[in-house]
């Protein structure tokens, strides 16, 4: 039989196939957002449980909170009318755009004051290394 085509995965296949490690899918077990079957001391991981674990990578690299994630792929699951979903996943959306906002002003901020100690750090060596070596010190004779 051919596990993909009944739509069931090994740790080791999902693991592959996102490029993470079982550990880490392990911790989305944890978490509550995957719940495989099990067969003996096996781990056997549905489509739903791919298709989830997808999304948990995809929120991820848009920032979002394992705690968020789990909220909309639970929101999105759900059978009730999508509307409600759409509203939270776009207030989700919003919030997190704001945060990412502010940090992109915060770090254009830093970025500036950066390239202003890297300017002055410029100009004194230039300065420097267009003034003359000073001679050298001579000890004092002793009394």
């Amino acid at each position: 039989m051919n596990k993909k085509a009944e739509g069931s995965f090994t740790i080791s296949e999902l693991a592959e196939e996102f490029d993470i490690t079982p550990r880490a899918i392990r911790f989305y077990e944890d978490v509550g957002l995957l719940a495989p079957a099990r067969q003996g001391r096996n781990r056997v991981y549905s489509q739903r449980d791919r298709t989830r674990l997808k999304l948990t990578l995809r929120g991820k690299r848009l920032g979002f909170s394992l705690t968020e994630i789990l909220q909309l792929v639970t929101m999105y699951e759900s059978p009730a009318d999508t509307t409600p979903q759409l509203e939270a996943f776009q207030q989700a959306l919003a919030q997190h755009r704001r945060q990412l906002e502010q940090q992109l002003e915060d770090l254009q901020i830093t970025l500036a004051e950066i390239r202003q100690h890297e300017d002055r750090c410029n100009r004194l060596l230039r300065e420097r290394a267009g003034a003359k070596p000073a001679a050298p010190r001579r000890k004092a004779a002793a009394a």
